[in-house]
């Protein structure tokens, strides 16, 4: 179960739109989606299939439509909107799993919007489909305190500490850094310095 927050049309308008109150924009997300896949190529990780998970206005779409055509890309959104627009599966990932798996799976900015009971199961769902890199971003309580500009950021938002997210990523991933995670279940492909936590 989603926050408040209906995603609609003006929802994206505000935080994805609107220069004034945009969140950030398309030159700023490329800097993100390049980084993403440059930790892959130099980790020899190849990319050939992406899981992105509410994927709005599709940044991430665009930025792979140009960069990485041979990439397979799969979108998917809550927001019939979104999907009426993009082309994306219409499904909730705390309750949707699919049978396939997938070299890099995206989550950004969509925990924060899901319930306490559906947090564990979204990213459990999203641990099952990976065979590979998994970027997590959320709005967390001390970035709200300290870092969020108010006026950019949704504070519509169940607001969670760090700590919550770091015991629920632990349980099935090793933390890469910088939001990039490594499913427990795969062989870490990474030098022992490049692994931000190892249990």
């Amino acid at each position: 179960m989603a926050s408040s927050r209906t995603f609609d049309e003006s929802y994206y308008e505000r935080f994805y739109g609107d220069p004034k109150t945009r969140v950030y924009s398309d030159k700023e997300h490329t800097s993100l989606a390049t980084y993403v896949f440059a930790a892959a190529r130099w980790n020899q990780l190849e990319i050939k299939s992406v899981l992105d998970v509410g994927a709005g206005i599709g940044l991430w779409k665009r930025w792979i439509e140009k960069n990485a055509p041979e990439v397979k890309y799969t979108g998917t959104e809550v927001s019939e909107v979104m999907c009426a627009e993009h082309g994306y599966k219409h499904c909730d990932i705390a309750r949707w799993r699919d049978r396939k798996k997938y070299d890099l799976i995206i989550c950004q900015g969509v925990l924060q919007y899901l319930s306490d009971p559906d947090v564990a199961p979204a990213v459990a769902n999203i641990a099952a489909m990976a065979k590979g890199l998994v970027f997590f971003e959320a709005l967390t309580r001390a970035d709200l305190r300290e870092r969020a500009d108010h006026t950019r950021t949704d504070t519509d938002v169940f607001v969670r500490n760090g700590s919550y997210y770091r015991g629920l990523f632990a349980k099935h991933f090793v933390a890469v850094g910088l939001g990039l995670h490594w499913p427990r279940t795969l062989e870490l492909p990474f030098w022992e310095l490049d692994v931000a936590g190892l249990k």
